[in-house]
């Protein structure tokens, strides 16, 4: 629909649960672009038919895995070529996924169409509060016009607050 605000577009997507592949959930959403703008994020409204699988235990587990490493966790090109993610860098894919979709969000216009490709590099920041941080080079797949596009994102992340991309 064409109206006074913008363009609204109406999705149903099947969701896979990334903690157990082989089971979907059906969501529906609302998406509106701002006519004329080009620096405004267009407007989301996500409605979730079903229950997704609860994060908690896996959540506190890689939490404490990486609060209590000696080094700071430093990873490149997940995943590889082959298309592999070891398991335990999984959630640190997932973390990319979720920056990248804010970056996307944020970047997104009605002719673009951009897609996590890889993520080049990441290394740990320690920090001296209870977040963990990692600071990420993704590699951006824009398929309308073919460009893979490197980006700099800054995830902060903690079991209890979630994922914020503070960059």
């Amino acid at each position: 629909d064409i109206d006074d605000v913008g363009h609204k577009y109406y999705l149903e997507l099947e969701l896979e649960d990334v903690l157990d592949r082989g089971r979907s959930v059906s969501c529906t959403a609302e998406v509106l672009y701002h006519l004329g703008s080009t620096t405004s994020a267009p407007d989301v409204q996500v409605t979730v038919q079903g229950e997704l699988r609860s994060t908690e235990e896996a959540d506190k587990e890689f939490y404490n895995r990486i609060r209590s490493l000696e080094k700071e966790l430093v990873a490149e090109n997940i995943p590889d070529s082959h298309g592999n993610v070891p398991p335990e860098l999984e959630p640190i894919h997932l973390l990319a996924w979720v920056a990248s979709g804010y970056v996307i969000w944020q970047n997104s216009t009605e002719n673009t169409k951009f897609h996590l490709a890889q993520v080049k590099h990441v290394k740990q920041v320690k920090r001296s509060d209870e977040d963990l941080q990692f600071d990420y080079v993704v590699l951006l797949h824009e398929m309308v016009s073919q460009e893979v596009l490197p980006w700099q994102v800054t995830v902060l992340w903690h079991p209890q607050r979630g994922a914020r991309v503070s960059q």
